[in-house]
């Protein structure tokens, strides 16, 4: 049983399902695309869900919260359990009594040494979810697997007026600003290349990604001239999807499921690892001006939260049945 974002008959009997989502909180709190994607679950298919937060790091920090796990599960009485990255769907498994799905966001199926772990949790899981083709192919998970890129919050990632945005922001009308996709510390989104490219353009502003709210960052988007994305890995980077909700131009290598998703998206670009390749691209935007049509693209491809929601509700139903 393979589900795919682009054909899936969605359930509207939604009978109230109790769903813990299983995830890592090491970096001191959930990352947004659960809680949103878990807030879109309650909000439009009547699921009621809680957290089971693991603290520790590596397998054995992991496996350390199995008795805490069994206790969460004796309390809530869950239907299903919903776990986010393998290591987490490998603790999720240990369990036996409540059936669990497992979402794989990437650095669990392209680092090779967590997808060893990951490659338990694949056959142990009811369910696999993977955010992309690539991710999905990687596995090898030929049934009992969905490829379902996280959905997009359009009510709060939406165009908006640029030149209002900037004056709310701080930024003059004729700056060009480039919105970097992730913080310049983090190695894995290659901030090397993009500072490389920035240098090259001294009129060009290069702007951190980091420590912004959700409501922050939709206004950058629509305040910058393009988002850049340089990673050196990415399973379907969520930031790319908002920044199309925004209609906002993106330049970006080919990683993860970026060339898929943004495909017949105007003011798109995939580059190579150039610096070269990517300021000309840059340049076209700053020298047209105009914005995407992204918004539409996310919308018709049922990439929006409401209908992803509806597409893991599906299968929470299959996975009970």
């Amino acid at each position: 049983m393979l589900f795919s974002t682009h054909h899936s008959s969605l359930i509207t009997d939604h009978s109230s399902l109790r769903v813990l989502i299983v995830c890592s909180g090491n970096s001191g709190k959930v990352a947004p695309f659960i809680t949103e994607q878990a807030d879109a679950l309650t909000t439009y298919c009547g699921v009621e869900h809680e957290y089971f937060i693991i603290v520790g790091k590596g397998i054995g920090g992991y496996l350390r919260n199995l008795p805490a796990l069994r206790k969460k599960i004796r309390e809530f009485r869950p239907d299903i359990i919903h776990a986010h990255y393998g290591l987490s769907g490998l603790l999720a498994n240990l369990q036996r009594k409540i059936p669990v799905v497992t979402t794989y966001h990437g650095s669990d199926i392209n680092n090779d040494a967590v997808y060893r772990i990951s490659r338990l949790s694949i056959f142990l899981s009811k369910f696999n979810i993977f955010v992309s083709q690539k991710n999905h192919e990687k596995a090898g998970a030929k049934t009992k697997a969905a490829i379902i890129p996280c959905g997009v919050d359009t009510e709060l990632f939406q165009q908006d007026d640029k030149l209002i945005v900037r004056k709310k922001l701080g930024f003059n009308d004729n700056e060009k600003l480039v919105l970097f996709a992730g913080a310049f510390d983090n190695a894995v989104k290659n901030p090397e290349l993009a500072l490389s490219v920035a240098a090259a353009m001294p009129d060009v502003m290069l702007l951190e990604l980091k420590n912004y709210s959700r409501e922050q960052v939709a206004l950058l988007m629509n305040a910058v001239d393009a988002l850049l994305m340089t990673s050196h890995s990415e399973g379907s980077p969520q930031v790319i999807k908002e920044a199309m909700a925004c209609n906002c131009p993106i330049v970006s290598v080919d990683v993860g499921d970026v060339r898929d998703v943004i495909q017949y998206t105007d003011q798109c670009h995939i580059c190579g690892y150039d610096a070269q390749e990517i300021t000309g691209k840059l340049n076209e935007i700053f020298k047209n001006g105009k914005r995407t049509n992204g918004r539409n693209v996310i919308i018709a491809r049922n990439l929006d939260q409401k209908s992803v929601a509806h597409q893991i509700y599906n299968i929470y139903k299959s996975v009970l049945k």
